[in-house]
């Protein structure tokens, strides 16, 4: 048994570094078309660092997801991302969310979701390794401060659910042996069976991942090491090392308290991963733990709208339709990618709607067409303010209209159609020239006295209305 349990150690983790941090099952997604007002105040939720430094205040612009499943290993990546900061900033990105920094059980090969020493950014030669797959403690200083001065808050990838790398202990309360002997080369928030769940199995906490050791957040010493006293890991990742907000990972694992907790403690920007396609759960989660949350349910609408050729998918239930201001949206992330061919039309979507978008590294550096996304960026940042209001759908046309907060609004009309489409619509704009800011129909039109006007979208692409 017990060689069966050391080969396990190093398995296991090695397995789930193929996988996403969160492969887990979806409940089944609910509708409401229930009217929200577009909520401003996400453009102020800046921590006090970051007004502090004169950044830009999170939710006034776009998130940048800063990394992707299995970025080039050999410690040059936060050089990479510290080199595209500033044009970043220049297209309209406010924040960039960077993978797990800390040294994790699999050393230089690690995405950072098995963590081992919270405090290792890349300075201690443990688990194979000085620097992390990433880079050294320098090269990451250095690229939180590019950021700051490019005017960009860094959001860190917070992994307490699991701990990785431990060695093995016997656990008196069940009689087990167990990989929970954490000690660490920092020295710092060494760990044994007191920090984590006693019953090491899949049944014993809100939820297990992998067979990983599950901390526990009800131990009053893993709380003050996590977020609560002056040398916890939060108050390092702020004070030390220079980061502005938290993207928690995997927060079904433990219950919305801690999320809450934290951000109280240390304040910045925060957002879970509640990976759950159910708006009405995203919902409630987001107002027990007083944070955002990435809203799955607009994706898997958005999936089965455009890969599924029926647009009416839209008018189903979203997070960001129920509160905007916990709604961080998004396209792709590094652990799901299933909407290929309406790619584009769900950028469109998501920077002329409502919540807080994120763009996907690969999507913007390689796969797609960067001009057209930043083009959307700055519609998202200069017109896309106010309430929405739906005007027509069917299987492959979508028009919405945005009413304006500071600014004229817009229309937008998404066409998932293998043609070009035109349709009538009313605007709230009485006798008013309006233009296609994407430049894509090449039209200018002059709203009537009743507000009405007749705008158009190519084929498998879309349009973007205002005041010219």
């Amino acid at each position: 048994m017990r060689k069966l349990q050391r080969l396990l150690k190093f398995i296991l983790p090695i397995c789930f570094l193929f996988i996403g941090c969160s492969k887990e099952k979806l409940l089944d997604d609910q509708s409401s078309n229930k009217d929200v007002t577009d909520s401003q105040f996400l453009k102020i939720e800046s921590s006090k660092t970051a007004i502090a430094s004169n950044l830009k205040p999170i939710g006034s612009g776009v998130m940048m997801q800063a990394f992707y499943w299995d970025v080039p290993a050999g410690g040059n990546w936060w050089n990479t991302v510290r080199g595209k900061v500033q044009d970043w900033s220049n297209a309209g990105i406010d924040a960039i969310w960077l993978p797990p920094a800390s040294k994790a059980q699999n050393g230089p090969f690690s995405m950072g979701y098995d963590p081992f020493d919270y405090f290792d950014f890349g300075q201690y030669d443990q688990m194979g390794s000085i620097e992390t797959r990433f880079g050294s403690t320098n090269e990451l200083k250095t690229l939180i401060t590019s950021a700051h001065n490019a005017q960009l808050s860094v959001i860190a990838d917070i992994v307490i659910n699991h701990n990785s790398g431990g060695d093995s202990e016997i656990n008196p309360v069940n009689g087990q042996s167990n990989w929970t002997k954490f000690t660490p080369l920092s020295g710092r928030f060494n760990r044994d069976f007191n920090d984590f769940h006693p019953n090491y199995s899949y049944t014993s906490d809100t939820g297990v991942f992998g067979g990983f050791p599950d901390l526990s957040h009800h131990q009053v010493r893993v709380q003050n090491e996590l977020w609560k006293n002056s040398g916890s890991v939060a108050k390092y990742y702020k004070n030390e090392m220079g980061f502005d907000g938290w993207r928690f990972d995997y927060v079904k694992g433990f219950e919305p308290w801690v999320v809450k907790d934290w951000k109280n403690e240390v304040g910045g920007f925060t957002v879970g991963e509640y990976w759950d396609g159910n708006a009405g759960t995203l919902d409630w989660w987001t107002g027990q733990a007083e944070v955002s949350a990435f809203d799955f349910a607009c994706y898997y609408k958005m999936r089965d709208a455009f890969e599924g050729n029926d647009l009416n998918k839209l008018n189903d239930d979203m997070l960001w339709k129920r509160n905007a201001a916990r709604a961080v949206t998004f396209v792709t992330n590094h652990d799901t990618d299933e909407i290929f061919n309406g790619k584009m039309l769900a950028y469109a979507y998501i920077l002329t709607h409502e919540g807080y978008p994120t763009i996907f590294y690969k999507d913007y550096e390689e796969w797609l067409d960067k001009n057209r996304l930043n083009n959307l960026i700055w519609i998202h940042n200069n017109l896309a303010g106010g309430s929405t209001n739906i005007v027509y759908t069917d299987d492959n046309e979508y028009i919405a209209k945005r009413n304006g907060y500071n600014n004229s609004g817009l229309m937008v009309y998404i066409n998932n159609a293998d043609y070009w489409q035109e349709r009538w619509v009313e605007t709230n704009w009485s006798n008013t020239v309006i233009k296609d800011y994407t430049g894509h129909s090449g039209w200018e039109q002059t709203t009537q006295l009743g507000r009405w006007v007749k705008i158009q979208a190519p084929p498998k692409s879309y349009s973007v209305w205002a005041p010219k």
